[in-house]
């Protein structure tokens, strides 16, 4: 015996009865209209009201990190550690009302560290001053979350909420699905993987939420409902984040030893200069930055002064740092370090330079 009733189908089976439910698909439309509808109550007013002050910071250095955590959890007493650049520091909370920027030298790099004032639950909605923190947030490379390792996992999971609802996804990799929307033909689907989480359905259905008849759809990986709204809304920022605890020196080893433990976790201790010189291993790490040196013709490589390129850059991008017009020029360089087979190698501008590379480039 079954019966229909709202989006279940009810089954009897030997005086027992169970859900058959027909969720996924339900489930998939409620997402997309839970995320359209949080985008929606998230945007600022556009109401004549004047704004209020800014964080506008202007990005200098080969970096930048930006600072976030609740209020008094050491991130001040951090950046006078780190940089020379003073933030003032005390016991009680919102110490610091605005953004104060520093900078780390550190392996020939300048990178810039940005002091943001504590942010609350409900900071995504724009409770004590919440949307100007976040969108500073957004323009870094790298995110130190600051948290107390007194209060446990709370203000971890607090903070991740926040960031999420605003679209800053941390430690995730940017979903492998190609999406363009068309102006006919409807909706083509296609995946080189097998979908345990989406099928065809459910993706024509979070489309039509959005008012998308038209488009192509490919699926290279396995990706949930949620990774497929991110791809559509297409403002998701994805970053590395640190999540540094402080204040070990006031907790057990045992404690101490779990946290250190956890994925993306560094435990420091600011009042007793514990650990800083791991954090900033872990940070050049993240960061993913190469210093590549300099020689000229008959002289000896100039170490005084790198250029600070990211990982993966090419000759050409060593070129373009030096001068504009330098790559047309360009006629071959040679290389030493461990990005070559033999030291001096001869490569073009396609070669991809390493860590601690010594390049020579001759011009036509």
């Amino acid at each position: 015996l079954s019966f229909q009733k709202g989006i279940g189908r009810f089954l009897i089976t030997d005086c027992r009865v169970s859900v058959v439910p027909a969720t996924e698909y339900h489930l998939g439309l409620l997402k997309a209209k839970l995320a359209k509808y949080r985008a929606q109550l998230l945007e600022p007013s556009k109401s004549s009201a004047a704004k209020g002050e800014g964080f506008d910071v202007m990005k200098s250095g080969d970096a930048r990190v930006a600072l976030i955590g609740f209020p008094s959890v050491g991130k001040s007493t951090f950046l006078s550690l780190m940089t020379s650049t003073a933030s003032e520091a005390a016991s009680y909370e919102f110490t610091t009302l605005t953004c104060i920027p520093g900078v780390i030298e550190y392996k020939g790099a300048n990178i810039q560290l940005l002091d943001l004032p504590g942010i609350i639950e409900g900071a995504a909605q724009g409770k004590g001053r919440g949307r100007q923190v976040i969108a500073v947030a957004r323009t870094a490379d790298v995110v130190i979350m600051m948290l107390d390792a007194t209060k446990g996992e709370v203000q971890r999971a607090l903070l991740e909420k926040e960031l999420e609802s605003v679209g800053i996804r941390l430690n995730k990799s940017k979903p492998n699905i190609y999406f363009k929307p068309k102006k006919g033909g409807g909706i083509s689907f296609n995946s080189t993987v097998t979908l345990t989480q989406c099928s065809e359905k459910l993706v024509q259905l979070i489309l039509h939420e959005y008012k998308i008849f038209n488009a192509e759809v490919l699926f290279r990986e396995d990706c949930s409902p949620d990774e497929f709204i991110d791809v559509i809304v297409g403002n998701r920022v994805y970053m590395p984040c640190l999540y540094v605890y402080n204040k070990i020196d006031q907790i057990s080893m045992e404690e101490v030893d779990r946290l250190a433990r956890r994925p993306h976790s560094v435990v420091i201790s600011c009042g007793m200069k514990l650990n800083l010189d791991y954090l900033l291993e872990k940070l050049w790490e993240y960061l993913a930055l190469t210093c590549i040196y300099t020689k000229k013709r008959g002289q000896r490589p100039d170490f005084t002064d790198a250029i600070i390129l990211r990982k993966g850059a090419s000759v050409e991008h060593v070129c373009h740092r030096i001068h504009r017009s330098l790559a047309s020029q360009f006629k071959y360089a040679l290389v030493w370090g461990t990005s070559t087979k033999y030291s001096p190698q001869r490569v073009g501008l396609t070669h991809v330079m390493e860590h601690e590379d010594v390049i020579q480039i001759v011009k036509k």
